[in-house]
């Protein structure tokens, strides 16, 4: 999850990149064969699914290593090291041949080549010659329930059905490391401030260092650096600002390469009101100087709400001196609302400052955009009036979607710990929305809920002290979504249109109300709630900021708008929330709080859609037939989910539908999340600056958190393929 997939798009009638293909026996043949129409003008699903059955049996099977019994298995692995002991000494012998005999008859198939292709690739256990495979899709389910049951043999039974089901993926970290003996955690991103001194700094790039070796992206705030030029014990001119910093980072990235994996990932987040903000993004400008230039390091820029003020009224643009305004404020400079404090900053002299046009600025964000994809874009005001937990949040994540308050850190000079802060891991996995629906949703997000629990009771990062405690203090996570669009289009809904937007709408209002039903169950259970439960809105009385008095307070309607909708939820038997039914669980919350500080959050998944042949996150499909480029084995065609040659109309792409429909509907579950929604926006070959400005004021005025990446379709010449612009790739 860490970096954007490598994908292109195409559906070609006549070509096939002058390969010879021997469709009985190739599988990769045969998957090539999703991008010819047969002799009717039809799409070729069949011989996707003949490429699967191919794989598995040309090349799956032979290199599979087999086993006498479930017993003979688990303990060949535990002895040779691949498998964890400790996870399956906890249940007996009877009870591991149990599970994996009703793991195996669940009857799982991968349902597309790209599908079984990605698993054998990058999550099934293999010897350490690389030579054969140790474990199929279900034995790799247990393992992984296995684990996050921790003992629990009901529990254990739950997770494997929601996995080997589909409609509860565990992210990438997750799936690929629980149950092994040799491992990363199994989280999928941190966030880690950075303060305004070199123990700090240093400190941050060792946490990158660390981090990075156990798997996870990494993003940094550096908003609290002071400015180049910027005094050092009084003697001006002195500092060299954020991108040295930068620099140390981006290399630090390059070198934690994650057990040969892949190299480290990272982000830098940076206050638009920094000094530095222009250099910032000049970084990653095609004709960039080498002294500056960053190549895989990912930027964030953090915009307040005062920012598109100024640029509305055309008025100049305050930078503030980090330096300075922690001197006055008594707190760093990302600690402060810029939007609150604009004017009196201004005027204060104490606080040096430099001004730019706004408009400028914008504009800036719009040509880097194009040029690299970057910067992400969160909009600082925006989530801190949502944000439900005491504290201020600062910054986001590799993919944009995580959203935590974190608290500072201080070392003495030796970097031992003066104070330990609070920073954020990310505790991630995603609802299959079409499979969970399908079997009633609540109990898959109760389960989800409780497997995401475990991963944060998993999670132990003793080299950041800061990560640990904001995880043992927080047991915040991050449920997700995916396959929206193949929902969609399955029951005859145009993505972003007013019965796409409701379902929406009524579909992340009731996961929202069984996610917190599960938590506020969880701290029954465990006795207590997440540690800042008490200065929470959560904790407010009903009437008096509580978080829930969007439900109870009659403002909004819990209804669906339209029949269509209606219609789909008694459908599949899901009982939509009422009032009463939130005023209920708002008292027993106020009474007994919830476990988990944060609940959802909604990733860009891109290797778990593949296997779970799912639609990423909640966007519109990029095509109807993905290409991506697979290692050797090149080009892998990826048919969208539900398609048939009879319902292709509901499967406009991305770049068809348009950035406004795709806001719209990210708009409709934001206000049911308590984090973030990673949005990346498509727009077409056509586009400007200015267009892709309105879109970010769209979002802004749609009460959008955070953008994502952009992409930008560009066409190829005249004879080729048409294939996607990959400027927004890491």
């Amino acid at each position: 999850m860490a970096v954007q997939e490598d994908t292109s798009l195409a559906l070609d009638r006549t070509q096939t990149d002058g390969e010879t293909y021997d469709p009985a026996h190739d599988y990769h043949a045969l998957n090539a064969m999703l991008n010819l129409y047969d002799t009717d003008g039809k799409i070729q699903f069949n011989k996707d699914e003949e490429a699967e059955h191919q794989y598995m049996h040309a090349h799956v099977e032979p290199h599979t290593k087999q086993f006498d019994s479930t017993a003979a298995r688990i303990k060949f692995l535990v002895d040779n090291l691949y498998y964890d002991q400790q996870v399956f000494e906890k249940y007996n012998p009877e009870f591991l041949d149990r599970i994996y005999e009703h793991a195996d008859n669940l009857g799982f198939e991968f349902e597309t080549f790209l599908g079984a292709f990605k698993f054998y690739t990058s999550y099934a256990l293999k010897s350490f010659d690389g030579k054969e495979y140790l474990e199929n899709f279900p034995q790799r389910s247990v393992a992984v329930a296995l684990e996050l049951a921790d003992g629990d043999e009901n529990a254990a039974m739950k997770y494997t059905d929601e996995i080997i089901s589909g409609r509860f993926q565990p992210a990438t970290p997750t799936f690929l490391n629980l149950g092994k003996a040799q491992r990363g955690e199994p989280v999928s991103c941190f966030l880690v401030r950075i303060e305004d001194n070199m123990e700090s700094i240093s400190r941050g790039v060792n946490a990158a260092l660390q981090l990075s070796k156990r798997g996870g992206g990494v993003a940094l705030l550096l908003s609290n650096l002071r400015e180049l030029g910027a005094p050092i014990k009084h003697i001006e001119n002195q500092s060299s600002g954020v991108v040295p910093v930068m620099k140390l980072l981006e290399d630090s990235f390059s070198y934690a390469n994650q057990l040969g994996a892949r190299q480290g990932a990272g982000a830098v987040y940076l206050s638009a009101h920094h000094p530095d903000i222009m250099r910032f993004l000049d970084t990653k400008r095609e004709n960039a100087d080498e002294k500056i230039r960053i190549k895989s390091l990912a930027l964030g820029v953090v915009v307040p709400d005062i920012t598109f003020e100024l640029a509305k009224r055309k008025e100049p643009m305050a930078l503030f001196s980090p330096y300075d305004v922690e001197r006055v404020y008594g707190k760093p400079f990302a600690d402060i609302s810029i939007t609150e404090h604009y004017e009196e900053m201004v005027k204060d002299n104490r606080i040096h400052k430099k001004y730019i046009d706004a408009r400028d600025f914008f504009m800036t964000l719009a040509e880097i955009q194009f040029e690299s994809g970057y910067p992400y874009i969160l909009f600082e005001d925006t989530v801190n009036k949502a944000n439900p937990i005491d504290g201020r949040i600062t910054m986001s994540n590799l993919c944009s979607e995580i959203l935590q308050v974190q608290e500072p850190s201080s070392y003495d000079e030796n970097l031992n710990y003066e104070h330990v802060g609070r920073d954020i891991s990310c505790n991630l996995g995603s609802l299959n929305i079409a499979k969970a629906v399908d079997g009633g949703l609540a109990d898959t997000v109760e389960t989800a809920i409780r497997a995401l629990t475990s991963v944060s009771d998993h999670t132990n990062i003793e080299a950041v002290p800061s990560i640990k405690r904001g995880n043992d203090e927080g047991h915040a996570i991050g449920l997700g979504q995916m396959n929206l669009h193949g929902f969609l289009a399955r029951e005859g809904i145009l993505y972003g249109s007013d019965e796409g937007l409701d379902f929406t709408d009524m579909y992340f209002m009731t996961v929202a109300f069984h996610a917190y039903k599960a938590s506020h169950q969880i701290a029954v259970e465990r006795g207590h709630a997440f540690k800042t439960f008490p200065k929470s809105d959560y904790a407010k009385q009903p009437g008096q900021g509580n978080y829930f008095d969007k439900y109870t307070d009659g403002r909004r309607s819990l209804e669906p708008k339209t029949e269509k909708v209606q219609n789909i939820f008694a459908k599949y038997h899901i009982a939509i929330p009422s009032v009463d039914d939130w005023k209920e669980l708002q008292a027993q919350i106020i009474n007994d709080g919830i476990y988990n500080q944060n609940l959802q959050a909604i990733p860009p998944t891109g290797s778990i859609s593949y296997i779970n042949h799912s639609t990423s996150s909640i966007l519109p499909v990029p095509s109807k037939i993905e290409i991506r480029k697979e290692g050797k084995i090149g080009r892998v065609y990826y048919p969208a989910p539900f398609m048939t040659n009879d319902n292709l109309d509901y499967y406009e792409d991305a770049y068809e539908i348009g950035w406004k429909k795709i806001i719209d509907t990210y708009a409709e579950a934001t206000q049911h999340v308590d984090q973030g929604l990673s949005l990346t926006l498509f727009f077409p070959d056509t586009t400007t600056t200015r267009e892709v400005n309105k879109a970010q004021i769209y979002a802004w005025r749609k009460g959008i958190k955070t953008l994502y990446y952009i992409r930008i379709r560009q066409q190829a010449l005249e004879g080729t393929e048409v294939k996607d612009c990959v400027s927004c790739m890491l």
